[in-house]
């Protein structure tokens, strides 16, 4: 019995931490499709608390992931250095130093390639954080026994449910609707081509349901119309088959919106028939809205190829 309540279970328990809460979400890749097997969330109000949730949870027996905050980092596009692959993170930390508003020296920073073709600039995505938040995030997991292997951010985690909505050989778009902002992806073969956040917030968005004006609509429109002029500029190789949008708590009429004002099918995902979502779990509207980044978070090996 000990053997086994101790043994590794497969996948990803992708964890998010707000202001006095816990978000959790664990997939499996499977070759049909990929199963979410739990999710939820907890209060926590200290690092105690979060020690408690964290052995509840088992979190020692999982391969664990979190999502930073969409205000602790900043994701830079850039043109990429002409270097070789292993001083690609170096040469991008000079070319970003101008862009934070910290010492470049004080940033921990990754890199994300942009597939492109031979006759435009190679692009890539810095990801970059000051090192004390990376330090304390860390350090807090360590601290309540937490075996963190990878610090991931939402646009990845939008780009690995996006995926499994690609049409063949085309792209999709996928929006989502924060509290504070709108994250708006673009997807093609499985990589992140564009990524941007529009300031219009889901409360805005919210007073349209209940008769509000339709000013946030009209801006999300705008901006989605100057993404796609921008990315058949930058990458007419990818034609977007769709926009998907993430669910939402209530219905706030975009979609109809969007469908009415875009040359494109607009199309809501649906988490509970994307996967193969256990019995137990519960998925509904709210839920999936709140848990949506930290659920593609954890699918981050359940994408198909």
């Amino acid at each position: 019995m000990l053997t086994r309540r101790g043994r590794q279970q497969p996948g990803w328990l992708a964890i998010s931490l707000e202001p006095g809460r816990l978000h959790f979400a664990h997939a499996v890749a499977r070759e049909e499709r990929a199963a979410l097997t739990r999710c939820g969330s907890r209060p926590i109000a200290d690092d105690k608390d979060l020690a408690h949730a964290a052995k509840e949870l088992g979190c020692e027996r999982y391969q664990c992931l979190t999502v930073l905050r969409a205000s602790d980092y900043q994701l830079l596009l850039i043109d990429a250095p002409n270097v070789p692959r292993v001083e690609l993170k170096n040469a991008a930390r000079w070319k970003i130093k101008d862009m934070l508003d910290y010492p470049v020296e004080q940033a921990t920073l990754d890199v994300l390639d942009i597939p492109g073709d031979a006759a435009r600039t190679h692009t890539l995505y810095t990801v970059a954080a000051k090192n004390e938040t990376i330090k304390a995030c860390m350090e807090r997991f360590s601290d309540a026994r937490i075996p963190l292997s990878v610090i991931d951010i939402h646009e990845t985690a939008q780009r690995n449910i996006a995926t499994f909505y690609e049409p063949p050989e085309r792209g999709v778009a996928l929006l989502h609707a924060a509290k504070e902002h709108v994250l708006f992806t673009v997807n093609f073969r499985g990589e992140l081509y564009m990524a941007r956040r529009i300031d219009v917030g889901l409360e805005e968005l919210e007073k349209l349901s209940m008769g509000g004006s339709d000013e946030a609509k009209n801006r999300i429109l705008l901006e989605l119309q100057r993404s796609f002029d921008h990315l058949e500029r930058q990458f007419p190789f990818i034609s977007v088959g769709k926009l998907m949008l993430a669910p939402t708590p209530v219905d706030t009429g975009l979609q109809s919106y969007l469908a009415e004002n875009l040359d494109l099918p607009v199309e809501e995902v649906r988490l509970a028939e994307l996967l193969d979502v256990a019995p137990e779990v519960e998925l509904d509207r709210e839920t999936a809205w709140r848990l949506f980044h930290v659920v593609g978070a954890a699918l981050r090996n359940g994408k198909p190829a």
